[in-house]
């Protein structure tokens, strides 16, 4: 009988879920709640374009064009990708479009039952004979709502995107108190270019956040407004982001991006000498941080715009808080058009924003909430079952628990592809694809419950020592090798995947170090 697998979102996880599904004969169907494949790259600003170099974000088996010769592609042209490689692999059929799934239920054991399994879903195996989820899908061109019944769910609905964060505040301090407008950047990233310039054009404009969209709306504000409605740039934590990937001329890429470096980073599961060579190199991870930061400074002046962070670039890497710069940023700043400004916490008041400690407002017509997304909650909301929801968010003090970054060990025949972070998602998203098709095709079983929530455990000590209060993201970033080698070793592969000694350790692994050989 063909398994049928229920793929919720068709943005580059859910895609690349599709195909590997497809390899192992497998049934795919596929829900997106847009009309268009992309996932968040569909909603994009204008001026977004990749955050990590194209090297590190192509599909194993299907190269960038020839005539892409950016090293960072704008959205289009990423969004171009991404379709050529759908319909390359002919996985446009498999997709229902404009498609929601309100909610997913488990049919076929009770909770008393799940929560005293010691093997995934009761035997360890992928499916069930007894065992089915049911999907409660509402179209949004008719409205009717419709069950479909499938063996396996694998949840692509990434993290940043649907349900964004909107900060607290006391009574009559919130955006409710401000006579102009407040939007999420979600809303922003959702008009038309036309629409969004002229929602800013001579107004002035207040962004909240430090990350890459509010980098991005901030410089459209520029390009709309210039100098004489500034843009003011509301930030908590100043971060190390990046002019390029070239400090002081060295590959960024050979200093985190392959396996020596990893030996300077404590790991989860390591063994007592690979322990005491990575405290042995602490010196050594200090240099490297120090190395990149320095030059950090140097390119954007930080020191003189009051910008540089506290933390470490070991810290930055290991939590994905790295972006690259908007060019001509701080340009902007030493212009006039943006004005930086450092706010621990803010309020609204009638003509704008009260920062802490100060006794003037920041007068404004508009502010654009550059916050983040609830990704747990977006995760928690998908399950009917308070059960699964429990399940799924963990303990208050520790990252969402999923085994190798994609199972949840005491839910049942579903998997989680695209949550957790690394420095390149495409990369991440592929090799996880592949490993969760080899399980359903029987190559390889899971541990018990019982070991697989020890691992989760030891990766959450991890995250909370290098990431610090960042570890709800779960990046992997500074340790994308030694993750992928768990990965490998499961799926019954070599995990050194260079040819000699040298290249093995000091050149920087990639997705085209996982081709199958």
């Amino acid at each position: 009988m063909e398994r049928k697998i229920g793929i919720i979102g068709a943005g580059v996880s859910g895609l690349l879920a599709c195909k590997y599904i497809l390899s192992k004969g497998f049934h795919p169907i596929v829900f997106e709640s847009q009309s268009s494949i992309g996932g968040v790259w569909t909603k994009a600003l204008e001026t977004t374009k990749l955050q990590t170099p194209k090297p590190f974000n192509q599909f194993s088996d299907f190269a960038w064009p020839s005539s892409v010769t950016e090293y960072f592609p704008d959205k289009h042209v990423v969004l171009n990708y991404v379709e050529a490689y759908a319909k390359h692999f002919h996985l446009l059929n498999h997709i229902k479009f404009n498609t929601k799934v309100a909610g997913i239920e488990y049919e076929g054991s009770r909770d008393e039952e799940i929560q005293s399994w010691s093997l995934w879903g009761g035997t360890g195996e992928p499916f069930s004979s007894r065992g089915k989820w049911n999907l409660i899908v509402e179209d949004l061109n008719t409205l009717s709502t419709e069950i479909y019944q499938v063996d396996f769910v694998i949840f692509c609905v990434g993290r940043f995107s649907g349900l964004p964060n909107i900060p607290e505040f006391p009574p009559n301090k919130g955006p409710e108190a401000f006579h102009g407008e407040v939007i999420h950047s979600m809303e922003y990233a959702a008009m038309d270019d036309e629409k969004a310039a002229e929602f800013i054009e001579g107004k002035r404009v207040i962004v909240v956040g430090f990350q890459k969209s509010a980098l991005d709306i901030a410089m459209e504000c520029c390009s709309a407004n210039g100098v004489e409605n500034p843009c003011t740039f509301l930030h908590r934590t100043a971060h190390w982001h990046l002019p390029d990937y070239l400090p002081w001329g060295f590959s960024l890429a050979y200093m985190y991006l392959n396996r020596f470096s990893e030996l300077m980073v404590h790991k989860p599961g390591e063994g007592f000498l690979l322990g005491l060579l990575a405290t042995i190199l602490t010196p050594l991870r200090w240099a490297y941080s120090k190395f990149v930061e320095s030059d950090i400074k140097r390119k954007l002046h930080l020191a003189k715009h009051g910008m540089v962070p506290t933390h470490s670039f070991l810290h930055e890497i290991s939590s994905c808080l790295t972006s690259t710069v908007p060019e001509k940023f701080y340009d902007k700043v030493e212009d006039g058009e943006i004005k930086l400004k450092k706010a621990p916490s803010f309020s609204f008041c009638d003509n704008g924003v009260m920062v802490e400690d100060e006794t003037a407002p920041i007068e404004a017509e508009v502010v654009i909430l550059a916050t983040g997304f609830k990704g747990e909650k977006k995760l928690k909301d998908m399950f009917v079952s308070q059960t699964f929801q429990n399940f799924i968010v963990g303990s208050p003090d520790a990252a969402t628990p999923l085994y190798r970054e994609c199972i949840q060990p005491r839910i049942p025949q579903l998997a989680v592809i695209g949550y957790s972070e690394s420095i390149a998602n495409l990369y991440t998203s592929e090799i996880r694809c592949r490993w969760l098709a080899e399980l359903l095709d029987g190559t390889f079983k899971r541990p018990s419950i019982e070991e697989m929530e020890k691992d989760v455990r030891k990766w959450d000590e991890y995250l909370k020592q290098y990431s610090g209060g960042y570890y709800r993201r779960k990046c992997i970033g500074a340790l994308h090798v030694w993750y992928n080698d768990q990965l490998c070793k499961d799926m019954g592969w070599n995990p050194r995947r260079k040819k000699g000694l040298l290249a093995e350790f000091f050149e920087p692994y990639g997705p085209l170090d996982y081709v199958p050989s």
